[in-house]
């Protein structure tokens, strides 16, 4: 009698692929909870450095706001700082640890079977954690200032999202692309430096939008950057028009980071079978 034989593939059917990435889901919990576990165990201070990280990039982007006097209208500049911080901490965060995870993880990716999109995504699922905490921040300096957000605000989770998305979509790309090619080890923290600085943390917008020293294209690659209008629609949600979103820029956004989604759930797919031989 002939006997059957199952083969369990990392890059095998699609259908029975995204079927055992829900019933693996269990596995995406531990690993959620595991790394949070491990994050802040063995530190001083434990959670609170969620919070003093971004306290931390608040108060030097406070500071160089305040040097070269970006306009902030109403809005004191911590929060016009702090609502800038929030989303980019979270989404270069969710880019770092998600374009490293794989490699983190090797001795379980050349084990065992398992739906390898469960490792990138359980660190993101960390990073939001982080994110809340920290929005402890923004909520108490609200308060302190008597900044009340208006009917904007159910625009929020919108952004937040997309800033999710966008993080997603270029950590999947990334911790592929780390596998393969371990220089991008080194070639991820310059992009997260890089953004920093080209996106509107300690300035708004307006500034680059309403220039007449700036030629249109170089306002169009602006927008390429996600996280400006991930940014933009945090103040505009929080502070309303005080700070304008610029809905161009959102659509520009929003392209941008269905291409980053879509190309790095492809590439991820396409290398993941090679993943435990190469790692």
């Amino acid at each position: 009698m002939s006997r059957q034989r199952t083969i369990i593939e990392a890059g095998g059917n699609p259908a029975g692929y995204w079927k055992d990435l829900w019933n693996y889901r269990g596995l995406f919990r531990f690993l959620a909870w595991r790394d949070l576990l491990v994050r802040y165990k063995q530190t001083v201070i434990g959670i609170a450095w969620a919070v003093i990280r971004p306290l931390l990039t608040i108060g030097v982007f406070t500071f160089f706001g305040a040097m070269f006097d970006t306009a902030t209208g109403t809005v004191p500049r911590v929060l016009l700082v702090t609502a800038a911080t929030l989303p980019w901490t979270l989404f270069s965060s969710a880019l770092g640890e998600a374009s490293n995870s794989l490699i983190a993880n090797s001795n379980l990716i050349t084990k065992v079977y398992f739906p390898r999109l469960i490792v990138p995504l359980s660190t993101i699922i960390v990073c939001f954690v982080d994110f809340l905490i920290a929005f402890v921040i923004l909520i108490a300096l609200m308060i302190y200032y008597g900044q009340w957000p208006g009917p904007e605000i159910f625009a929020l989770p919108a952004f937040l999202l997309l800033a999710i998305l966008s993080a997603t979509g270029g950590g999947l790309l990334l911790s592929a692309l780390n596998v393969k090619y371990r220089d991008f080890r080194y070639i991820v923290p310059f992009i997260v430096q890089l953004g920093l600085f080209v996106s509107p943390i300690a300035f708004s917008s307006s500034e680059i939008y309403a220039s007449q020293k700036l030629p249109e294209f170089i306002k169009w690659i602006y927008s390429l950057n996600p996280m400006v209008a991930v940014i933009d629609g945090f103040r505009w949600s929080l502070f309303g028009e005080a700070f304008p979103v610029y809905w161009n820029s959102v659509y520009i956004s929003i392209g941008v980071t269905a291409l980053l989604l879509i190309g790095g759930v492809w590439y991820f797919r396409k290398v993941e079978r090679s993943f435990a031989d190469v790692i």
